[in-house]
């Protein structure tokens, strides 16, 4: 199997690259079913990089229909050791503006019901999850977008991202209760994507793209579906710009991560004790500790 050392998650419009070349489409399935689509891979920069439409390349997804689970492990069969996930969002702070970015340090959970977790069926295992976001990742990331000096894009280093259920947009209360805890985003997808990337110890970290404001703003109610898909739009342009330039520090100088180790001290039980099929199951995430 082709193998890619990053990994991109996002829209489909992320591939989509002039300057990507040697592309082919490759179905992946694993112990977890089929990921979202399948995962383009080309060379972006000299470097092998894998891409995956998050909620498949025609948006049949809801964000709580998503396999996570089957998203991070084909990125993990692939190989991949840093994972950047692009993702539009909400802002909850009047100096985060639309085309804003913001790589965000820190997560709130609002999810329902979503598996976060591979362990389990005789398997247990905490990891460390304080600093949700590999720091270093995240900084090859920030130090890219800045770099570009995108026109009418700011860049927010830092702030936390509210992971909400979904498909629904909050309620104001809700709005102004996130914005009430200081957090500066909010989306429905990547605190799932961050907790299974930690225990498959994949560097991860977020590249959030402001397309409005959420419902607490004055300006809100003004919004139309058109401004957001403008927005959307732009956004897909200026992503595949910083998507280029990470991958290429990335590959000049790949920084070390404390996620590539995240289940050295994670796992509870005895390795001996957990079932056959549980074992062969997570063989991948696994091997090095076997």
């Amino acid at each position: 199997m082709a193998e890619a050392q990053i990994g991109i998650i996002g829209g489909s419009g992320l591939y989509k690259m002039d300057a990507l070349k040697d592309v082919e489409e490759v179905q992946i399935q694993t112990p977890f079913g089929y990921p979202s689509d399948a995962l383009i891979m080309g060379t972006l920069e000299g470097t092998r990089v894998a891409f995956l439409a998050r909620h498949n390349r025609n948006h049949t997804l809801l964000p709580s229909e998503l396999p996570f689970r089957a998203n991070i492990y084909a990125m993990k069969q692939l190989g991949v050791e840093y994972l950047i996930s692009a993702s539009a969002v909400g802002s909850l702070k009047e100096e985060v503006k639309p085309l804003d970015m913001v790589v965000p340090d820190q997560f709130i959970d609002r999810t329902k019901n979503r598996v976060s977790t591979f362990f389990g069926e005789g398997i247990v295992a905490h990891i460390a999850f304080g600093d949700p976001i590999c720091r270093n990742l995240a900084g090859v990331l920030a130090d890219a977008i800045a770099s570009l000096n995108l026109p009418n894009v700011s860049l927010h280093q830092g702030g936390t991202y509210v992971c909400m259920e979904g498909p629904a947009f909050s309620t104001k209360a809700e709005s102004n209760l996130y914005r009430s805890w200081g957090a500066t985003v909010i989306g429905m997808t990547n605190l799932p994507e961050a907790k299974l990337a930690r225990e498959a110890e994949i560097a991860y970290a977020t590249l959030a793209l402001a397309t409005d404001y959420d419902c607490w703003h004055s300006d809100h109610d003004s919004v139309t579906v058109d401004m957001v898909v403008s927005n959307l739009q732009r956004n897909a342009v200026n992503a595949q710009k910083v998507i280029q330039e990470t991958v290429r520090r990335l590959s000049e100088n790949p920084p070390p991560s404390t996620a590539h180790s995240a289940l050295k001290y994670a796992i509870l039980t005895p390795l001996d004790k957990v079932p056959a099929a549980t074992k062969e199951k997570l063989g991948l995430i696994l091997k090095k500790y076997i």
